[in-house]
């Protein structure tokens, strides 16, 4: 039997911290959303003028990037690039940058979605999180 790294509590909790501090220090609104393996939500957090909508869609592109195991930003690539009938893959709805995959030798172990700014500085957010963690 195989074993693998999961996320436990205190790394979810360097990753949301990190994550926050990177987009407070750029002044940018956002909810950061962190989830595991599977896709399910272990933290979300919309930060002070952050747009409502950025709840739903935070957790969403995190959603995405785990059940994928790759950036959601591909899906939304894909989709620009004329594959359409992507947008009808069961279960996948945050098609758009801004969910990165926590990766560990080649394991998801969750994913960080950003969303309330530029879809490439929601990525950075997401990222600035993960390095909290050494990933």
């Amino acid at each position: 039997m195989k074993t693998k790294p999961t996320l436990e509590f205190a790394d979810v909790q360097a990753i949301a911290a990190a994550a926050t501090a990177e987009a407070l220090k750029n002044n940018w609104a956002v909810t950061i959303a962190v989830v595991d393996d599977g896709g399910h939500l272990l933290h979300l957090q919309r930060l002070d003028g952050a747009a409502p909508i950025s709840a739903h869609i935070a957790p969403a592109k995190a959603n995405t990037a785990a059940l994928g195991r790759r950036e959601s930003r591909i899906y939304e690539e894909m989709i620009n690039g004329g594959r359409i009938s992507f947008l009808s893959a069961p279960e996948l709805k945050g098609l758009l940058e801004g969910g990165v995959p926590i990766m560990k030798d080649g394991q998801c172990l969750g994913a960080v979605g950003v969303s309330g700014v530029k879809s490439s500085e929601d990525a950075q957010i997401a990222r600035a999180g993960m390095a909290a963690i050494g990933l």
